[in-house]
């Protein structure tokens, strides 16, 4: 690794970047590249995608008058150059820690952070609206969207440059962060085109022609080569995005500075003077400058804590299954007793454990971009051709696919199965990735059937259970492991809308139940153990086992609903609005995740602070029904 100089603490800002001389920006470079190394090694993070984008973050800052320049970094996992250039080099330490620094741009946390980001392909979109406020307002600045090439498959990306195209005074910059390598390789008809587009014989033809020409000109010839960067656009043909009404510039080499800079400059201009949108396509390498990473950017997408020198080291492998280990294990027992079976991601094939069954069924797995409402209605169109498809998506990005989910499956009474990962908190990516809300928001729709399993074998039996079901189907499981259950062998099923008393008290006149939705069944029966209380594992959400309800109106009048989602609208409201509706109204303390956004940090830590480990249940317990 290269030794770090003092160049770069002497940048507090982006003004203290471009008061440098152009011949120093190399060094910064290498200085900027080795510090996120030796960051990302002692925290874990985003590592790949920040590497790829050093020199574009450099170029961006010493061209552009940022702040007042609105720069919005697409999903935002690429931007710690950016942090770090924008005074928060210190606070690297504390990336993606508890009540440290986010891992992606935050409003609140800078004002050189333009928009927050985290989900992809919304970028585009926000420029404009900052674009078009900056004319309502008579304001003199541009707004500058970085997007990689996978954020660009998302359907967004291109409804917001459609409309974009038909202001010709917009001062809009796209730049297409083109590094072919998403967290799963990069699928689909925009990638390939972009492939094509950098390897154009036409392009080719054309260079080596002129090359030869002005090989007896040596000046002429490095004044050609510093005009390639730019020029790339003239001799290939007429792009999809100069369609949409925008000005293409590339591609260009995005690790370049000589390219960079020059490209910047020109287009800076033209944007100010209300030439129209401009859009510059920027080739750059995940992982660019160790080597490590750019031999494998997939394992450096996202590592924990490593060693700089030697790279990350296998870990020895855990006693205990993840629920996403789970959930792969079980699609592809599945897929080979029936052969219906197709699995579809939207471009989280390694994230949500469909390695094995893409190498295994190839023919029956899909990943369809980064295009979360096509994922669905695309399992809807399947489901009618009596295929049975199973959607492994994470339930914060299900969130963008919510009418498709609404109009196109559960109206239609559909047989989809959604395996829901990282369902809750989800520890260092934060409020954005967190799966706070999936039960509120699908219980209250008609026909969804909505499991949460305690265990993995629980959750092993519930996927088989939703994917015979006749009707659309969600299991919803966190990230991590479990317990270590003793998992089934089998495809066995449960009775749907049943839930099981894992634990009856001892003491009757106490009559206090504890209803647990989930994994938070261990520390519920934890507690139950020490207050001697009665503990159900309620299953479903959705239906509820309302004859259980019933009984249990027989004996407590007490209830305690426990449940890793948002109260407002959760599966502690479902209880409620059933008692109600039986005419009771027993006394129910509901726990669960406030109505607040809940910042990065380790989950034991987080659910200590939303009272949901063991200690803080017993503690509301004992304070709500004044126990001893």
């Amino acid at each position: 690794m290269l030794k770090i100089t003092n160049l770069l603490k002497t940048i507090q800002n982006p003004n203290d970047l471009r008061e440098l001389h152009r011949v120093q920006l190399p060094q910064v470079v290498n200085e900027l590249r080795s510090f996120i190394v030796e960051s990302v090694s002692k925290t874990g993070g985003h590592l790949s995608s920040n590497l790829g984008t050093v020199e574009l973050a450099v170029a961006l800052h010493y061209v552009f008058d940022t702040p007042n320049d609105r720069v919005v970094w697409d999903v935002g996992h690429q931007s710690y150059p950016h942090k770090i250039l924008t005074g928060r080099r210190d606070q690297m330490s504390a990336l993606r820690q508890y009540q440290g620094m986010s891992g992606f741009p935050k409003r609140s946390e800078s004002p050189y952070d333009a928009f927050g980001t985290a989900h992809s392909s919304t970028s585009i979109s926000a420029a404009v609206g900052m674009a078009e406020a900056s004319l309502l307002q008579g304001e003199k600045r541009v707004a500058i969207a970085v997007i990689g090439d996978s954020a660009m498959t998302g359907g967004m990306a291109f409804e917001a440059m459609n409309h974009a195209g038909i202001n010709r005074k917009l001062p809009l910059i796209v730049i297409l962060n083109d590094n072919d390598m998403s967290i799963s390789p990069a699928v689909g008809a925009l990638n390939r085109y972009l492939a094509r587009l950098i390897s154009s014989p036409i392009y080719e033809v054309t260079k080596n022609s002129v090359g030869n020409m002005l090989s007896v000109f040596p000046p002429l010839r490095e004044f050609a080569k510093r005009l390639e960067g730019h020029a790339k656009g003239m001799v290939v043909p007429a792009t999809i995005f100069e369609e949409y009404g925008f000005n293409y510039i590339g591609p260009i080499d995005g690790h370049d500075l000589d390219s960079l800079i020059p490209t910047f400059r020109n287009i800076y201009k033209l944007a100010l003077e209300g030439d129209g949108p401009q859009f510059i396509h920027v080739v750059t390498k995940k992982g660019k400058g160790y080597d490590f990473a750019e031999a494998d950017p997939i394992l450096y997408h996202g590592p924990g804590k490593f060693n700089p020198v030697t790279g990350i080291t296998p870990s020895k492998p855990s006693s205990l299954k993840t629920f996403t280990q789970v959930f792969g294990d079980w699609l592809c027992d599945m897929a080979r007793a029936d052969q219906r079976l197709v699995g579809i991601t939207p471009a989280m094939r390694e994230g949500s454990g469909l390695v094995r069954f893409a190498q295994e069924f190839p023919e029956r797995y899909f990943d369809v971009g980064i295009a979360e409402q096509h994922a669905v209605t695309f399992a809807a169109g399947l489901a009618c051709e009596k295929v049975k498809p199973v959607l492994a998506i994470y339930s914060t990005f299900l969130q963008r696919g919510y009418d498709q989910v609404i109009h196109d499956v559960a109206l239609q009474d559909l047989p989809v199965l959604f395996a829901i990962d990282r369902a809750g908190l989800v520890g260092a990516d934060g409020a954005t990735h967190a799966g706070n809300y999936d039960i509120a928001y699908l219980r209250c729709i008609p026909n969804m059937i909505v499991m949460t399993p305690s265990d993995e074998n629980e959750c092993r039996m519930m996927l088989s259970t939703g994917f015979y079901a006749n009707h659309p189907c969600a299991v919803r499981y966190p990230r991590g492991s479990g317990g270590g259950a003793l998992m089934s062998e089998g495809l066995d099923t449960l009775t749907i809308g049943k839930g099981l008393v894992r634990r009856n008290s001892t003491q009757t006149e106490k009559r206090i139940a504890i209803l647990a939705f989930g994994t938070l069944l261990r520390p519920s029966l934890v507690v139950g153990e020490k207050l001697d209380l009665t503990v159900v594992d309620m299953r479903f959400v959705k239906p509820l086992d309302e004859e259980l309800l019933s009984e249990l109106l027989k004996t407590y009048d007490r209830f305690v609903t426990i449940e890793d989602g948002t109260v407002q609208g959760g599966a502690g409201s479902a209880c409620l609005e059933y008692f109600v509706k039986q005419g009771k109204l027993p006394h129910v303390l509901q726990l669960g995740l406030p109505d607040e956004f809940i910042d990065q940090g380790e989950v034991p830590i987080l659910m200590r602070d939303c009272g949901l480990d063991a200690d803080g249940i017993e503690k509301s317990i004992r304070n709500t029904y004044l126990l001893n």
